[in-house]
């Protein structure tokens, strides 16, 4: 999609905090921005950094265009200093160049930022460093931590932060989200079915698995809307060949709960009620698949019985 989406649509509450304080002039010294993958704590973090250095601030936010702004997103200003893992971990000797940089007064102003990103893959040597670091803190600078594993953040670091979690993305702000991510519209709208995170929805959208079964499913339901006998013999064709193992069983009846709900929405947007009465006990009948498949009824006898009582009602 062409328009961006917003950090006050993403997280409009940790939005709102961050914007009093800086207003009030309350801003701590040190943060944890703690959520999961996706939801917007690298972006919060860059545009917390902007707000302290814009140049053309209107209505007391940063303008996103003017030269301190386009530096500070380009990770190219001398005051705002971005930490990554350098492979599986951050080292000890990154902190220990970071507070060598810090202990020297700001290029362009007093002021310094950094951000770490993946905090929580500090080292031990890293991690204590930083804590002494935040215990005695070398002139005017603001700490920005990221993770989406706090409880492997030292209690000690934790307790010299100011926490702001991170929620789970409002369904159809995900949605745009993954659109953004290059993957289309209906394949979106059936990931932020399955799931409330946007990294594991871009990781299932990759899977060759998935998007294997996918396919399957939606045949089946092809099959099965059109009460072709076809979709009794798919279900031992194909399916069982496919869904294997009882965790893909169950997303095999998410995804095909999926395509009838998205059916039973278009008949309503139609007002087809007729149809929608016979996809809502479509839609009954799956959710009592998922329940048979709990009690280690075998997929195939589940699907085919299924089958049998879709088609012929």
């Amino acid at each position: 999609m062409d328009q961006e989406l917003t950090l006050d649509q993403m997280q409009p509450i940790v939005y709102q905090q961050l914007q009093r304080s800086f207003e009030h002039e309350r801003l701590a010294h040190a943060y944890l921005f703690e959520g999961e993958k996706g939801t917007g704590k690298h972006e919060m973090g860059i545009w917390l950094a902007q707000h302290l250095f814009c140049t053309n601030q209107n209505k007391q936010l940063p303008c996103g265009v003017c030269n301190n702004c386009q530096r500070i997103k380009n990770q190219e200003h001398p005051d705002v200093l971005v930490i990554q893992p350098e492979g599986q971990t951050i080292k000890v000797d990154q902190i220990r160049r970071l507070q060598t940089e810090f202990s020297r007064s700001g290029y362009e102003s007093r002021k310094k930022v950094f951000l770490i990103q993946e905090a929580e893959k500090m080292n031990a040597s890293a991690a204590n460093s930083l804590l002494k670091f935040l215990e005695e803190p070398p002139g005017e600078f603001l700490a920005i931590l990221e993770t989406d594993a706090i409880g492997r953040i030292l209690p000690t670091i934790q307790s010299r932060c100011q926490i702001l979690h991170f929620q789970e993305l409002p369904k159809g702000v995900l949605i745009q989200k993954l659109q953004q991510a290059k993957i289309p519209l209906e394949k979106a709208k059936l990931l932020a079915f399955l799931t409330n995170s946007f990294g594991k929805a871009v990781e299932i959208s990759e899977d060759e698995w998935f998007n294997d079964a996918k396919d399957s499913i939606y045949q089946w339901f092809v099959y099965l809307q059109k009460n072709d006998t076809q979709a009794f013999i798919y279900v031992q064709k194909k399916l069982t060949k496919i869904f294997k193992e009882k965790s893909q069983q169950f997303t095999g009846l998410s995804i095909l709960l999926f395509y009838y709900q998205e059916a039973l929405k278009k008949d309503l947007i139609e007002e087809k009620f007729n149809k929608m009465k016979r996809i809502n006990q479509t839609i009954e009948r799956i959710l009592i698949a998922e329940q048979k498949l709990r009690s280690n009824v075998s997929f195939q006898a589940i699907a085919e019985q299924f089958v049998l009582q879709t088609i012929n009602e």
